[in-house]
């Protein structure tokens, strides 16, 4: 499979699928299938409705589609914070796909990808909780910088009601 996949950037057109593939990657019964996936820490949708349509939109960020025959079987995004700062979210891959290389092209993919933007380092937020995906990161040389980040500084609304998560924030230089 990884021999016909190509890699690209998405187009407003791919938001629908993206967003199907972002919840069957982190969430509900279908994310339990692969190992990297939320499913047992948080039940909610993992995009809102128009979030990926805004993020293509944003001309900050560049979401990398990988597909087999036309199919989009995988996803990553970065996004530029700064002059030498990028953010690197929503890597994911069907989760009856992962383990097979996928999700190292497509890190991989961004990282080159940030590199051609002029940017010097990336950073990313894993919950804490996650430690054999953290480990995945930390084989690929991203480090734990110390810092952590409250869930709900990405989402405000959830502040006092919603789960009382930490994000462990990654970076590397690039």
């Amino acid at each position: 499979m990884l021999d016909t996949m190509a890699i690209s950037s998405a187009t407003p057109a791919d938001a629908p699928a993206l967003k199907n593939l972002l919840e069957a990657a982190y969430r509900g019964d279908s994310a339990r299938q692969g190992w990297n996936h939320e499913a047992d820490i948080l039940d909610d949708e993992r995009v809102a409705p128009g979030e990926v349509e805004a993020l293509l939109a944003d001309p900050a960020v560049t979401i990398l589609t990988a597909r087999d025959s036309g199919a989009l079987i995988g996803c990553v995004a970065v996004t530029r914070k700064g002059s030498a700062m990028g953010y690197l979210g929503m890597l994911c891959v069907l989760p009856t796909l992962q383990s097979g290389g996928l999700g190292r092209r497509l890190l991989d993919s961004a990282e080159d990808h940030a590199r051609a933007l002029g940017l010097a380092a990336m950073e990313m937020t894993v919950i804490d909780s996650r430690a054999a995906l953290i480990a995945w990161y930390e084989r690929r040389g991203y480090a734990f910088t110390g810092e952590t980040r409250p869930f709900h500084e990405l989402r405000p609304a959830d502040a006092e009601t919603g789960p009382q998560i930490t994000f462990a924030v990654l970076e590397k230089r690039l």
